[in-house]
């Protein structure tokens, strides 16, 4: 067999290698993505448990963010925003105050675009919902009559005066429909899948660099033995030595 096609060879096998690590990597990697969703997802269906128990007073927060908490408050009069998503999606955001003076931002709902977000009940209350971080900012333009594009604390502390907690809460749909108001969707933070997951696709695609790495090796050196042949001259991949 000439030396060039063995060569080749050689190398498509390398190749061919390369390229089922590589999709054992990726099938890892999706392993990884999967778990972690499912671990974000069973935080969402915990029972509630009491947020103050988890944020401290100076801002602290424990494992809280993306579980079910429960909070009692007051909501301030006149302090609601509208915030429009890229999406088209309106959340109505309204001012939930503890009992410790701080803020709480609550989402109660959605309205359709262009529509009359009423005002949020009155008295004391106790809501249900999953607490979760302040969204990133957002670059989309805003229509007259629109406040945020995101629930981004930052700006929503230029336009509430209080003390706001380090994160806001989604109520339920059933009762964003008790108040009158369309669910909500929750974005709930990533989770984390088994780390040994994410390590055995780095491993894969590493074992596809080397792989490929020693097929060139082994072509390369098969063309400098028949190189150092008696009769042959130098030049990588000539069956000829020409």
């Amino acid at each position: 067999m000439p030396l060039r096609v063995k060569q080749t060879l050689v190398i498509l096998a390398g190749v061919l290698v390369a390229a089922v690590m590589t999709w054992l990597g990726l099938w890892q990697l999706q392993v990884f993505t999967d778990q972690g969703n499912a671990s974000a997802h069973a935080r969402a269906q915990q029972a509630p448990v009491a947020l103050l128990d988890f944020v401290a007073p100076n801002g602290t927060v424990g494992d809280i963010y993306g579980k079910p908490v429960t909070v009692s408050g007051h909501y301030l009069a006149g302090q609601q925003v509208l915030v429009l998503g890229p999406d088209g999606v309106v959340r109505v955001l309204s001012a939930l105050q503890l009992s410790d003076g701080r803020v709480l931002p609550v989402v109660r709902g959605t309205v359709a675009r262009g529509a009359e977000a009423g005002v949020a009940p009155s008295g004391e209350r106790s809501e249900v919902g999953i607490f979760l971080p302040s969204e990133p900012g957002a670059d989309h333009a805003l229509a007259r009559g629109y406040d945020l594009g995101s629930v981004r604390l930052p700006q929503l502390a230029q336009l509430w005066t209080e003390p706001l907690m380090p994160g806001f809460v989604t109520l339920s749909g059933e009762e964003s429909a008790r108040q009158g108001l369309s669910p909500a969707t929750v974005t709930l933070p990533e989770g984390e899948g088994s780390w040994r997951n994410s390590g055995y696709a780095l491993q894969w695609w590493v074992f596809a660099l080397f792989g490929l790495g020693m097929s060139w090796r082994i072509a390369h050196s098969m063309g400098k033995r028949r190189a150092g042949s008696p009769g042959m001259g130098s030049g990588m991949g000539s069956p000829d030595g020409e």
